[in-house]
């Protein structure tokens, strides 16, 4: 008689196809085309055979590629083979590439046609490409000769501690620091969020962020877990978004404020399949949520971060329209410590919020990036926020974003939450100013209709007088990184002009 499992022995793909092979894995929307778990696995032998042709002594394998079904065939493809994956941003410069790339110290770097030579240039380890190579140098991964027809690789036992992916983050106010996720990390995320959001066997889960991203390269583990489809589609737009989700009877999908944003302005309604839009990568403006209310959007704003493999907490379409700007209770497993300055704080009361719990990241590759980011209670994420008695979070700013004007303290979230309030303002965000006079100067970038006059005398009635910004500019769109969040610096420099 076989033992219980209590983890899964090998990696998941292989237990997923033995389970349902002929159920859909992969609904490839840009070209129409599906493959079932039978074959899903079937095309990760092949990568994993190409991998295992290689030489890898490090276990590090770096990734330069833009969306597209292929990242799911090199992530199972490096799981199966006891690898750890790394994808680069692919619009990061050439510079910063180099950097990450050394940190990584990978055996090989991945790429595809249109990244070959960002990837020639910034690799001091063997290129090797998913598509046809054009430069000499540059190898073929499912090359002949790396990889025998029909052939099968045993997985290696899977290692929940193993690092499996390692992201960078953002570094909008700071360098991007190399990220270590596990398997045990993904898995618990995975799980995690469907007691939050729920699953069926039918879900098609739609990937339309970049997958060198957590929110991104997060539903390819999922749905492998889950039994579901991951649809992929290259790059966002809001009509060609809105047929695919129409299309392919999409129940859920990742997005950023802005891309949600832009699908509503198009006129975009759901379908009745839509269980869950996941919003994350930045503060989810209360007017969007109003909008998604009138219009029957199952949105649910999410607080989350690379660190902690993608959900921190999540609100609930019904709690995200009763309590506007929360991002709902943390998820099961996880828990969320409000830090004050002499300690963990009371319901209503703001700290820093420091996460615990199997999600989170053992730690990054520096180890002196660890060990700062890590105490007693937990990470530290830098944010700050506070909880209300039944446990819901609310997100008000990072504690780096603090701006000291004359003496005074100001809350830089706290005044771009406030700023949100008026109306015709469809979002903000406020950062400090060098000031001959006071030190800082709050300063305020505006995206809507409403006069900047207006939004002063809003900030007037709702501010201190210190809080209320010196400068305010309006702008079609705030700046952001690709992952969605707000880029402080060229708010900034936005603003500085």
């Amino acid at each position: 008689m076989r033992e219980p499992m209590e983890w899964p022995t090998r990696d998941l793909l292989t237990h997923r196809a033995e389970t349902t092979p002929e159920r859909t894995a992969v609904v490839d929307a840009d070209e129409g085309e599906t493959a079932t778990y039978r074959e899903l696995d079937a095309a990760v032998d092949e990568v994993a055979a190409a991998f295992e042709a290689l030489d890898t002594p490090n276990r590090r394998v770096a990734t330069l590629l833009d969306t597209r079904p292929a990242v799911g065939r090199l992530l199972f493809g490096a799981m199966r083979r006891g690898l750890t994956l790394a994808p680069l941003n692919v619009e990061l410069d050439v510079e910063t590439l180099g950097t990450q790339l050394e940190a990584l110290d990978a055996d090989v770097l991945v790429c595809e046609r249109d990244t070959e030579k960002l990837a020639a240039e910034i690799a001091d380890c063997p290129v090797v490409s998913v598509d046809a190579p054009d430069d000499s140098g540059v190898g073929r991964l499912l090359s002949d000769k790396a990889v025998e027809a029909g052939r099968t690789v045993e997985p290696v036992e899977l290692d929940r501690d193993a690092t499996q992916l390692v992201l960078f983050t953002s570094g909008t106010t700071s360098d991007p620091k190399g990220v270590r996720l596990t398997v045990g990390n993904l898995v618990a995320s995975a799980t995690a969020s469907a007691f939050r959001l729920g699953v069926s066997p039918g879900d098609r889960w739609l990937v339309c962020l970049p997958t060198y991203h957590m929110g991104g390269i997060a539903p390819f583990v999922r749905c492998v877990l889950y039994g579901a489809a991951v649809a992929v589609q290259r790059e966002f737009d809001p009509e060609g978004t809105a047929r695919v989700l129409a299309e392919e009877e999409i129940t859920g999908v990742s997005l950023v404020p802005t891309m949600l944003k832009r699908l509503v302005e198009s006129g975009w309604t759901p379908d009745l399949s839509l269980r869950f839009v996941l919003l994350g990568g930045g503060p989810t403006p209360r007017s969007l949520v109003e909008r998604c209310r009138e219009r029957g959007i199952p949105v649910c704003p999410t607080y989350g971060m690379t660190e902690t493999a993608s959900q921190i907490s999540t609100a609930r379409p019904e709690t995200a329209f009763e309590y506007p700007d929360t991002v709902g209770q943390p998820l099961v497993c996880t828990d969320v410590t409000v830090l004050g300055e002499d300690g963990p704080v009371g319901p209503g009361e703001r700290g820093e919020l420091v996460v615990s719990g199997p999600t989170v990241t053992p730690g990054y590759l520096a180890d002196e990036a660890t060990a700062a980011a890590f105490g007693p209670h937990g990470f530290h994420t830098g944010d700050l926020g506070y909880r209300d008695e039944d446990g819901r979070l609310w997100v008000v700013g990072r504690a780096d974003d603090r701006i000291v004007t004359g003496g005074e303290n100001v809350d830089a979230g706290a005044v771009a939450a406030a700023i949100r309030g008026c109306p015709g303002v469809a979002d903000a965000a406020v950062v400090g100013l060098p000031d001959e006079e006071w030190g800082q100067q709050v300063a305020a970038l505006v995206v809507g209709d409403a006069e900047l006059e207006a939004v002063r005398d809003h900030c007037r009635a709702e501010l201190a007088p210190y809080e209320v910004p010196k400068t305010i500019r309006r702008t079609e769109a705030l700046p952001r990184t690709p992952s969605g969040t707000v880029d402080r610096d060229a708010v900034a420099a936005q603003l500085q002009e």
